[in-house]
C-alpha cells in the first residue's frame, strides 16, 4: 500500500470536522509526539484510510466510509489542538 502524507487526508478530515485540520495539531497516545496532521502518515484502502504517526506508526485515526455511514476511530489520539 502506497504511503501518503497527512495533505491526502484533507478533504475527508473537511468532511468530518467541517474545517481544514492538516494544520491541525495532533498527540499521537502511544509515543506523545506531538505534530501537524499534515505531516502524519496516510495509508488509502478501499472504503477507508488510517493515518499513522509518523514516528512510531501507531494507529491515529481510522476514518471509513460504510454505505451511507461515516465511521470515525480516534483513539490514537491523546488530543487534536485546532487553531
Amino acid at each position: 500500500m502506497e504511503r501518503l502524507d497527512g495533505n491526502a487526508a484533507a478533504g475527508t478530515l473537511q468532511e468530518v470536522f467541517a474545517r481544514e485540520m492538516t494544520t491541525a495539531m495532533e498527540t499521537c497516545a502511544h509515543c506523545g509526539r506531538a505534530s501537524a496532521v499534515g505531516a502524519v502518515h496516510v495509508y488509502m484502502a478501499g472504503p477507508g484510510m488510517v493515518l499513522r504517526c509518523p514516528t512510531c506508526e501507531a494507529m491515529l485515526m481510522c476514518i471509513v466510509h460504510a454505505h451511507e455511514h461515516l465511521h470515525v476511530d480516534l483513539s490514537g489520539l491523546r488530543r487534536i489542538e485546532l487553531r
